[in-house]
């Protein structure tokens, strides 16, 4: 996992540094064009009427313009790839650590399936059911009263012989009135990647998570 986010790193520098040669050279080429047509155009302007400076130095601002922005646009395109290789170095301290992602179905490792739920505001009452895929009520518990925020639990999933993975649904109420909840899942970070320029992570139970989407790291 080391070596490929190290080549990743090196192949980005590498191909920011070939980047940033091009548009120089083309900024080069641009501005030397450019020249060429003024003195062409001094050489044959008309001597009753011939270029005045504020013309002449406004086109050479005008060139100057298009040149910059091009090689700012080249300088933030190099930074991005730059931050790219940054986060998959970051990323890779998260391989083997345990996350929680918004989802409601369960990851069972060595016989248990951990997951939680976040609360809107107090609640007095929280029933936890787990269900099976084709939606069978397998368990249910109760977490009691808790606080506004994020509360655990975990399932015994040691005689699970289900071929799927299991789900849960969480219901909580302050006095009989609902309360709103967020369904949290744990699962372990396996490998990370890049997507649209921005890092995800492969999960052992499910499809790949933006990182942004990670409620918690544990």
């Amino acid at each position: 996992m080391t070596t490929s986010v190290s080549s990743t790193t090196s192949s980005t520098a590498l191909t920011s540094s070939t980047s940033q040669k091009t548009a120089q050279t083309t900024a080069d080429a641009q501005q030397d064009r450019f020249l060429k047509l003024l003195v062409a155009q001094l050489n044959n302007q008309d001597p009753m009427n011939p270029m005045d400076n504020a013309q002449m130095t406004s086109q050479m601002a005008q060139i100057n313009t298009v040149s910059g922005i091009q090689q700012l646009n080249e300088t933030v395109k190099s930074l991005s790839s730059q931050f790219a290789g940054m986060q998959m170095l970051q990323g890779a301290a998260l391989v083997g650590k345990s996350v929680l992602v918004e989802s409601n179905t369960l990851t069972i490792k060595n016989g248990v399936a951990a997951g939680a739920v976040s609360l809107d505001s107090n609640a007095d009452t929280i029933s936890v059911q787990v269900l099976s895929p084709g939606g069978q009520v397998l368990d249910k518990f109760e977490l009691g009263a808790q606080g506004a925020g994020l509360h655990g639990f975990t399932w015994d999933a040691s005689n699970y012989q289900g071929t799927g993975s299991p789900t849960f649904k969480i219901t909580a109420s302050l006095k009989g009135t609902a309360v709103p909840t967020t369904a949290l899942a744990l699962d372990s970070v396996v490998a990370v990647g890049t997507k649209d320029g921005n890092l995800s992570l492969e999960l052992a139970g499910r499809d790949a998570v933006a990182y942004s989407d990670v409620r918690s790291i544990l």
